[in-house]
């Protein structure tokens, strides 16, 4: 219901600049969370699922990036009209990220519990000695062991899935209302992959919290997503639930996304599939046209010169193709491989 959404991101705009050229990595994103809700953005790398998530925390720097346009509504205030101070406010506390290499973005020079209680203690009125223990009970909830000591150690004592949990419980400290969750199994075998995305889904249902994960990862999606919006050339081409997008794909390139995923249960014969060509240089793509039109079979001259609009295709399921009525063929012979 439209009282539930939490935040909205009104075409977003985010455009970096270098030696003259102008590339539209975020141009002209909409979409919704609701409060309690599990959306996962996909797409290829160099799609705009960082930068779209930067620019919500206004964490774009100039040079050479610049929000040019958009609104990005967070309980129904734009966040980007507001000063530094009262941002900074909401930053870490109402709205969190864990970002993707957390081996990058922990400070190795000081201890996890420092990191975490630097945050509590910029967000809460309470003594250091209390949001130390509240960081000792974070390190515990998101299962890192003997969190009394490990609390006392540096980030390069922690392995790779110990570092993800920890940047998980600093995100956590202050209770946010929406998570964005960058990349967050990234490097990380598939065991500690399955629990760091379990912990996440409950703590997401036992404080109804947003969840918006950024991922390519389809398997993750299916799983844990209430909906999905497919993004490619730093606009959003499908957007629909789970069931929708994964078992009646409307865009060619959401098609290409299903069929590339390995399929245990068919012959080897049967190959890898891919889409071909590569991510377009968006410095390259004109506005006025399908950013996908160069690695489409079904492009034409309408694709090259117009922008197709997101378009409604059944019940909260949205598509921004010209020629999404052509795949009907291609999609039952993808759904009954």
């Amino acid at each position: 219901m439209e009282q539930d959404v939490i935040l909205e991101v009104k075409d977003l705009k985010t455009y970096f600049y270098n030696h003259g050229r102008e590339l539209r990595a975020v141009d002209g994103l909409s979409y919704q969370v609701h409060r309690g809700e599990c959306v996962a953005i996909i797409g290829e790398s160099g799609s705009g699922k960082t930068v779209s998530a930067l620019s919500i925390l206004r964490l774009i720097s100039y040079p050479p990036g610049l929000v040019m346009g958009g609104q990005v509504l967070f309980k129904g205030r734009d966040l980007l009209k507001m000063n530094d101070e009262e941002y900074r406010r909401i930053r870490g506390k109402e709205i969190s990220m864990i970002f993707q290499e957390p081996s990058a973005a922990l400070n190795p020079v000081a201890t996890i519990g420092d990191q975490i209680v630097e945050n509590i203690l910029l967000h809460s009125n309470v003594k250091r000695e209390e949001a130390r223990q509240r960081a000792v009970e974070l390190l515990a909830e998101v299962g890192i062991p003997n969190a009394q000591e490990r609390v006392k150690q540096y980030p390069f004592e922690f392995s790779g899935g110990m570092q993800q949990r920890a940047m998980i419980a600093m995100a956590m400290s202050c209770g946010p209302d929406v998570l964005i969750a960058d990349e967050p199994t990234t490097a990380l075998d598939v065991t500690v992959q399955a629990q760091v995305l379990e912990q996440l889904n409950r703590l997401r249902q036992s404080r109804n919290m947003a969840l918006l994960i950024i991922t390519h990862n389809l398997g993750v999606v299916a799983r844990y997503a209430d909906s999905v919006k497919i993004m490619y050339g730093g606009k959003i081409v499908e957007d629909g639930s789970v069931e929708d997008v994964f078992l009646r794909p409307a865009h060619p390139y959401t098609l290409g996304l299903i069929r590339a995923v390995p399929r245990l249960d068919l012959p080897r014969t049967h190959g890898l599939h891919t889409i071909e060509g590569e991510p377009p240089d968006m410095s390259k793509i004109g506005p006025n046209c399908c950013a996908f039109h160069l690695r489409c079979a079904y492009a034409d001259e309408q694709c090259q010169n117009c922008r197709p609009p997101l378009e409604q295709v059944g019940d909260d399921h949205f598509c921004a193709c010209h020629h999404r009525d052509l795949l009907d063929e291609e999609r039952k012979e993808v759904l009954m491989e």
